[in-house]
């Protein structure tokens, strides 16, 4: 069916459209990229071309507060909402009683490292910083496209996503969202955000599989054709929270934005000198964020990839090879715990110059080898943004203790992946610039992990989260998230579980199809 475009002029001037990474459908507005989620051709939505800010544009922000970035970024990617609509959707997901006084704060860790803190918000994760926003979003853009039906957003998770999705999507009129987690895949406090969420349209589901299990079921779903009919006939359409789903990805821009003003304010750089940021990477999407605010014109020098022991992204870097033929390992760090990166097919795009045929092929061979291999110009130019490099367990455990011991910061597995890191790219490089560590969860998220790594001698009676709280809240003289704590007093509402390849029986079951 045809799309209408809707046309809200801004001072830009500019309508931006949204294409698939495959080639093969049509142009569409930003309201029906995020209503659909993924492209009728399988790919995934990505800017025709990428708006540019300014340096006077940039500067501006160091004096306006978050919400006011967020503006300034978001309103050149969603030209068909109005202004109204969107500062009215970013008041009421970056609120106060969400997110508290700081939204995304820097955090001095040493004289050239800062931590940008993205874990304030109602599920002590980052994920929050696109999944409290998403769902309004995603409301205004059913209301523009015109679309009827109940939108079932589905998501696989590999431990935050899908408490966050639960969390802002629950109770949202025309909804219903169903969220698979591999079962022995999580911690044990992510286990317990999801399995006790209330709400009249949630459903979580384990599944008996790792992540990749579950992401490959959920994009299977999404290509069915038989489900999809069976669904318009009961009035119902698939969407994602997932980072495949443009909404989701494009609040992540800002907060880059916002730390390298922030960076400024405190005098920590000058504008124009160029930062690194060393991200904790599984799916791809939070470091992608990175390198579209870069092409947006933020003066950045290098991402790097920090991979855990599941290292296919550091390998795919370093090599040119992508390759999930090899162990799924089960790490600290369960976030990243993925052979299957689905945003890396965005980079991939880009950097062949939106060359749709090419990418397909790539993803074929992917799907039916289960890796594929790039060219040397394409890898080359890879690597000018990028540097890949992996953190095992050991190492893992240990940066948690060496920064609490010499600075007396708290940080959990993921961030302390991206923190390593960060140190593995200076030693090999000489590159002591400034640099930014993203810190993708509370510490209290992975208590157990954590507390071992800074006291060691503390011995648990057992493995209950709760008592591993109390305890790093007191070794580590610091506040535990209310929401964590709270969760020990809630009623299980969600336990079933299910074989990997009964994805498509349980949301049939669900919807009653």
């Amino acid at each position: 069916c045809a799309i209408m475009v809707l046309h809200f002029k801004k001072k830009v001037g500019i309508d931006m459209l949204y294409i698939s990474t495959r080639g093969k459908s049509d142009m569409v507005s930003a309201s029906h990229a995020i209503a659909s989620g993924l492209a009728s051709d399988g790919g995934l939505f990505v800017p025709k071309e990428l708006p540019h800010l300014s340096a006077t544009e940039i500067q501006a922000m160091a004096d306006a507060p978050y919400s006011s970035r967020a503006l300034t970024v978001l309103s050149r990617f969603l030209t068909d909402f109005s202004e109204a609509e969107l500062k009215a959707c970013i008041s009421k997901a970056y609120s106060k009683e969400s997110f508290g006084v700081e939204i995304a704060p820097l955090h001095k860790v040493k004289n050239n490292v800062d931590v940008l803190e993205l874990w304030h918000g109602p599920t002590s994760a980052f994920k929050d910083m696109a999944l409290q926003i998403l769902p309004l979003f995603l409301t205004k853009a059913v209301a523009k496209t015109g679309e009827e039906k109940k939108l079932v957003i589905l998501v696989a998770t590999s431990g935050d996503t899908g408490k966050a999705a639960l969390a802002g999507f629950a109770n949202v009129p025309g909804t219903e969202v169903i969220v698979f987690y591999p079962d022995q895949g999580v911690s044990q406090m992510q286990k317990l955000q999801m399995i006790t969420q209330a709400g009249v349209n949630v459903h979580v589901v384990a599944v008996k599989g790792n992540f990749d299990d579950a992401q490959t079921g959920v994009k299977i779903l999404f290509g069915d054709k038989d489900l999809a009919a069976q669904l318009v006939q009961n009035g119902l359409a698939f969407s994602s929270a997932n980072s495949i789903n443009w909404g989701r990805l494009v609040p992540q821009i800002v907060y880059y934005f916002s730390a390298y003003v922030d960076a400024m304010k405190t005098g920590r750089i000058k504008f124009g000198d160029k930062i690194n940021f060393s991200v904790p990477t599984g799916n791809f999407g939070d470091i992608l964020a990175g390198y579209f605010a870069k092409l947006m014109g933020l003066p950045v020098n290098k991402f790097i990839c920090a991979s855990n022991s599941n290292n296919v992204l550091s390998d795919f870097i370093n090599t040119g090879t992508y390759n999930k033929n090899r162990p799924f390992r089960k790490t600290a760090s369960p976030s990243m715990d993925i052979l299957v990166s689905s945003n890396l097919e965005r980079l991939l795009f880009e950097v062949t110059d939106h060359d749709g045929v090419q990418v397909s092929k790539w993803m074929e061979e992917l799907r039916e080898k289960g890796q594929y291999n790039v060219s040397k110009p394409i890898q080359d130019r890879i690597l000018t943004d990028f540097f890949g490099t992996w953190v095992d367990e050991i190492e893992t455990r240990e940066t948690i203790g060496d920064v609490f011991n010499n600075y007396g910061y708290v940080m959990d597995p993921h961030s302390a992946v991206a923190y390593r890191a960060l140190e593995k790219y200076r030693l090999l490089t000489s590159d002591d610039r400034y640099s930014i560590v993203l810190s993708t969860a509370s510490p209290f998220k992975f208590s157990n992990v954590v507390l071992n790594s800074i006291a060691p001698d503390v011995k648990l009676a057992d493995d209950n989260p709760f008592n591993a709280i109390k305890l790093l809240s007191e070794k580590g003289q610091i506040e535990a998230p209310a929401p964590l704590v709270a969760l020990e007093k809630l009623p299980l509402l969600h336990n079933d579980v299910i074989e990997k390849n009964g994805l498509k029986a349980e949301i049939a079951k669900i919807l009653e199809l």
